[in-house]
């Protein structure tokens, strides 16, 4: 049971999970600090000095809400953008012709008898 959970942890995708999860929380910092601190400072700037994130009504944070949103949007695209790539690449792949298979060892039998019965 130890060497299937060995063989299980180390295999090539779980590797590439593992590493995507903590590059997708990476990426979720730079992109909360892009939204809160450039893109929404510029865009409450635009809309007359707003802070998006003193928007508040009642118990609601709205501004933190749509800060959040924006965020979302980002993300979504960026990650579109590299499935798109990554799509692409798998269709080029794709289109590549594949080696002409060998034929059989039938045929290749009954090739060299004809070839004999032709001399």
């Amino acid at each position: 049971m130890l060497k299937e959970f060995k063989e299980f942890a180390i295999k090539g995708n779980m590797i590439d999970m593992a590493v995507g999860i903590v590059i997708g929380a990476a990426f979720g910092a730079i992109i909360s600090s892009l939204v809160d601190d450039i893109i929404m400072p510029l865009v409450g700037l635009l809309l007359g000095g707003t802070d998006f994130s003193a928007i508040v009504l009642g118990p609601m944070n709205v501004g933190l809400f749509i800060n959040a949103i924006v965020k979302f949007l980002i993300i979504a695209w960026a990650l579109f953008m590299v499935v798109k790539g990554v799509n692409s690449m798998k269709k080029k792949e794709e289109a590549k012709p594949a080696a002409p298979k060998a034929p059989p060892a039938e045929e290749v039998l009954l090739g060299e008898i004809r070839d004999l019965l032709k001399k």
